[in-house]
């Protein structure tokens, strides 16, 4: 009855037709009414009682913000026809109530959100800015009121921390407690104005689904609204923001880094977000507390506790070094007196005593780039004799040479250097120094006076070895820092904190590996503006998507070594640059993947590294099949070309080796091998030698699959012939259906299902014959993977190739994707069907990236083929190319390749079958090894494009690499190279997890 009495107030004050539905409320009424127009409403009904001053302040400012910033997402009141905006009802009871009535903004509750990414919270921190600037003149008498929730009167906890019983916990609150009194005299001299003051995450709308990016869609409920500093109101909202943030000190800069460029906030200001954001907790976990002893059975009055407790005791963050950050991310100055030194720097610039006792004008700069440098050669792991020699192809006689400033680079090998648990973490790589590289025990001289505050011995595997930290004063009173890194220790007998160094004055020498953390003899030398939150600990290099505060805190030194800034500041290539180039100058149906693409510069095993050193995890690109940059690989190709590289019109051993390598994999009834350049090269041929051999020319092939880019090869791709604007099926060429038991016409229930989807051939058959064409062959990838990494039943290849070779037919078996080792338990793909195909297709994987594809034959084949006309690939026989191609082999059997796809397979496919039981998105698991297949389907069991497309991107936010494929493009493709190991598949599964719980909430 109670909707039926609020849709009839609606009706006869608003003139409003609607359907209610009652909204959660803490004491009023709140009810979504929908128009008949579709037109949304929240009509509020106020708690009997309510003071008309609260419920016409909210609407006033509600007003107010419509008017000074209408483009804020903010509810607008709407009135009456009488025009009124608030009005007093009678509820069923007869109380009367006020009542007043918003328009509906779309979307959801920040808290229900997903991804909460930085971006979205920096919008956030922009429209709490907005709404600032809109109230900071709006007037109120109910502004001034005396309430629990107005952090200017946040002292009352102190009285109340009795309630606290856990000790540490207690002394966590305490400690809150006596920082905000200290606070108290400052944020009191602070203007006030209206604020919203209760920006919680249920106060926030965000809309925007899967793929269409989030934004914040409203700003509701000012029922807490009050007057005081706008930097209470930034604080509130943050205080919500990192709750179970898995980085709450970058979501907090983006959040104040949003503000700031809304309603600029002074750097004061600034520094008062942490003090007031952990005050705000430490009141709302003492309230809890204070009403769950009231209210034992009222769930709602602790339903923030446990999150802010986690925080509370979890956070690791340091004040100093978290207000340098959100300065930094503001671009106010990152400390107090920072421009002022900066400034005096570049005025001292060429006045400084010169670091190693000579002008570094004229040095030369090497690069140790994640681009232009192939240290380490593993990424993950340098040992100390390949550290020793970093660098050493810039040496030149013991002349100095110097690395650069903010250069991306991958010798910081060490798991310290990564921020999170799996080797694709994100990773700190960018240096923030400049190196001067001379001979061990090269004297360095104090560039200007300077105290010492550190001078000790670092002995950890490629740590600093010797280092000195140096206090200096500029002549105003601002204090800065410099480093001095990897030195020969002997300065310990004469250097202790405390003691001066003057400037030009011979202090410390370059160690030599064994002194010096196990580096190449050099200097690490680093400007630091404060040491508040990094003290004698400092970061050397930095993450790159946090530069932003590394450059400030940390700026390039190059006027100390009386050096301009760009000699020595390293600039990475700039994706945007090539990415235009790349749009001028290659064809617009080249594609890139992901919507924000990857530039990629480094690889190894199955990862891969961007220019800025940032690394992912490759679980997509079968083409480096025994992994990326692999040393055997580098190893021969470098021989052979230091030898020579011909052609099959000239012996060589590599060739018959590589024949009879390939050859040893296969059944006995394969004798002879072609090589060519590529896997669509060998398609080709095998479209000849089908038709050589049988007279005839007509071909089977089922339908959505791929076998290369030629006029030939398209002609039997369906994914390519069949696509808007494609050439159109040829009249030679019969489809049939895909022998998919998950989504075609025969399911897995069915046991006779393989039979069946072979008896598709008969009528292709038959047509074939009927046009005359006859039929040359039958050819399919072996599990069609463009098709959706389908694994057919087993039995349906043998049956398919009885029916073609009856026909007079030749059945070809393109193992492109499925081949050498990564199924696990089979070699081939059609060893799992138990078939014997005529002509084997081999592809990309068997060169790991060098242009190479084999196809392998019958003596009777090929010799159908051989009709006196030559045959030549000039380089797909090459003896480079073989020597490579074996080698690919070689390394499969001696690493254990095969049985590493087949035991990380399982491992991979024993987690995707837990996300399909838990899921309803997932539709299905396939796959055999490292050949997978996750398809994804919407609530109608329709294929889901958007899931998928919204899952790949996902994944590479998380530096993941993975693809989609079938006709919808809908499933997610899954197949590293087979170096992959147990903690990557479990980044996979645990990653592919939490985005699936970003689609349930979208």
């Amino acid at each position: 009855m109670t909707l039926a009495h609020w849709a009839k107030a609606l009706r006869e004050h608003w003139g409003i037709e609607a359907e209610l539905t009652r909204l959660d409320g803490e004491y009023d009424l709140n009810f979504l009414a929908k128009g008949q127009d579709g037109q949304g409403y929240i009509l509020k009904a106020m708690r009997p009682g309510c003071d008309e001053w609260l419920v016409d302040m909210q609407v006033k400012a509600f007003e107010h913000i419509a008017e000074r910033q209408p483009a804020l997402p903010c509810p607008r009141v709407i009135a009456s026809p009488s025009g009124q905006s608030l009005l007093t009802l009678p509820d069923e009871s007869g109380q009367y109530r006020l009542v007043w009535l918003l328009n509906q903004l779309p979307g959801r509750c920040y808290a229900k959100a997903e991804p909460k990414s930085n971006a979205l919270i920096q919008e956030v921190g922009r429209v709490l800015g907005g709404a600032a600037k809109a109230l900071a003149d709006f007037r109120h008498e109910g502004l001034e009121r005396d309430f629990k929730w107005d952090l200017m009167r946040a002292g009352w906890v102190t009285e109340k921390l009795s309630c606290i019983t856990p000790p540490e916990r207690l002394a966590i609150l305490d400690d809150i407690s006596t920082e905000f009194a200290k606070l108290e005299p400052v944020l009191a001299k602070l203007p006030k104005q209206a604020i919203h003051n209760d920006a919680n995450d249920y106060n926030i709308m965000v809309a925007g689904e899967l793929n269409a990016p989030r934004h914040v869609s409203g700003l509701i409920d000012l029922g807490d609204m009050c007057a005081a500093p706008r930097v209470c109101d930034l604080a509130i909202a943050a205080a919500y923001i990192v709750l179970d943030h898995p980085a709450p000190e970058t979501a907090l800069a983006s959040l104040v880094a949003g503000y700031h460029e809304a309603c600029p906030l002074t750097a004061a200001e600034v520094d008062m977000v942490w003090p007031l954001l952990r005050m705000r907790l430490a009141v709302s976990v003492v309230n809890s507390t204070l009403m769950a002893a009231e209210n034992p059975d009222d769930p709602y009055v602790t339903v923030s506790q446990a999150p802010a407790w986690r925080f509370l005791e979890g956070n690791t963050l340091h004040g100093g070094l978290l207000n340098a950050r959100l300065r930094a991310a503001s671009g106010l100055p990152v400390v107090d007196g920072a421009d002022r030194i900066m400034a005096w720097i570049e005025q001292e610039r060429g006045n400084f005593a010169s670091l190693m006792g000579e002008d570094l004008a004229e040095a030369p700069m090497g690069s140790l780039s994640v681009e232009q440098s192939t240290w380490p050669q593993n990424p993950f792991h340098m040992p100390l004799e390949e550290a020793a020699q970093v660098g050493a192809e810039f040496e030149d006689r013991g002349q100095i040479w110097l690395g650069y400033y903010h250069e991306p680079r991958l010798i910081y090998t060490d798991a310290a250097f990564r921020k999170g648990p799996w080797k694709a973490s994100n990773r700190r790589t960018v240096h923030l120094a400049v190196d001067a590289f001379a001979r061990a025990g090269t004297a360095m001289f104090a560039p200007l006076r300077g105290e010492v505050v550190v001078a000790e011995y670092r002995s950890g595997h490629l740590d600093y070895g010797g280092v000195i930290i140096l206090r200096h004063e500029t002549p105003e009173g601002d204090s800065f820092f410099t480093l001095y890194g990897h030195l020969d220790p002997e300065f310990l007998d004469r250097l202790k904190p405390g003691d001066i160094v003057k400037k030009g004055e011979e202090f410390c020498r370059l160690g030599d590996p064994s002194q010096n953390g196990g580096w190449a003899p050099h200097v690490h030398f680093q400007l630091a503006l404060t040491t508040d939150g990094i003290e004698t600990d400092w970061p050397g290099v930095g993450d790159p998507d946090e530069m932003y505060l590394w450059r400030a805190l940390c700026p390039n030194p190059a006027a100390l070594l009386n050096l301009p800034n760009e000699k020595v500041h390293y600039k990475p290539t700039s994706k945007d640059s090539v990415l235009a180039g790349r749009r001028a100058h290659f064809g617009g149906n080249l594609s890139l993947t992901y919507s924000d693409p990857v530039m990629l510069v480094r690889g190894w095993k199955h990862h891969l590294f961007d220019e800025w050193g940032r690394p992912y995890l490759d679980a997509y690109n079968n083409v480096p099949h025994v992994g990326h940059a692999h040393p055997r690989i580098q190893a021969v190709a470098a021989d052979q070309l230091k030898r020579m590289n011909s052609n099959t019109r000239y012996l060589h051993p590599a060739q018959t080796a590589f024949a009879g390598k390939v050859l040893s994999k296969l059944p006995d009834h394969f004798e002879v091998c072609f090589f060519v350049n590529s896997g669509t090269e060998a398609n080709e041929l095998a479209l000849r030698l089908a038709r050589a051999h049988t007279g005839a020319k007509g071909m089977v092939t089922p339908d959505h699959g791929y076998h290369g880019n030629t006029t030939g090869a398209i002609s039997i791709s369906a994914y390519k012939f069949n696509k808007p604007g494609g050439i159109g099926q040829a009249d030679w060429v019969e489809l049939i259906e895909v022998a998919d038991d998950y989504r075609g016409s025969f399911r897995r229930d069915d046991p006779d299902r393989a039979q069946k989807y072979a008896g598709f051939v008969d009528a292709a058959i038959d047509r074939l014959q009927e046009k005359g064409h006859g039929v040359a062959g039958f050819i399919a990838e072996t599990f069609p993977s463009v098709g959706g990494q389908i694994i057919p039943p087993k039995g349906y290849l043998p049956a398919v190739y009885e029916k073609i070779r009856n026909a007079g037919g030749v059945c070809i078996a393109d193992e492109v994707q499925t081949g050498l080792g990564r199924l696990g338990d089979c070699y081939f793909g059609f060893e799992h069907q138990d078939a014997l195909p005529d002509i084997v297709v081999l592809g990309k994987p068997i060169g790991n990236g060098h242009p190479l594809g084999v196809l392998v034959t019958t003596k009777a084949i090929a010799e159908s083929f051989d009709n006196g006309i030559e045959f030549f690939s000039t380089f797909g026989g090459s003896t480079l190319s073989c020597r490579i191609g074996k080698e690919v082999l070689d390394i499969v059997d001696e690493e254990g390749l095969q049985e590493n796809a087949r035991i990380q397979g399982e491992q991979l496919i024993e987690g995707l079958k837990a996300l399909e039981q838990k899921y309803a998105c997932v539709g299905d698991v396939r796959g055999l090894g490292l050949f997978l297949g996750l398809e994804l389907i919407n609530p109608d069991g329709s294929q889901a494009t958007e899931i998928c497309s919204y899952v790949k991107n996902r994944m590479r936010d998380h530096r993941i690499l993975i693809g989609s494929e079938g006709p919808k493009d809908n499933i997610l493709k899954i197949r590293p190279p087979l170096t992959i190991d147990s903690d990557d598949t479990d980044m996979i599964v645990k990653t592919l997890d939490s985005i699936l719980q970003e689609v349930e909430a979208a």
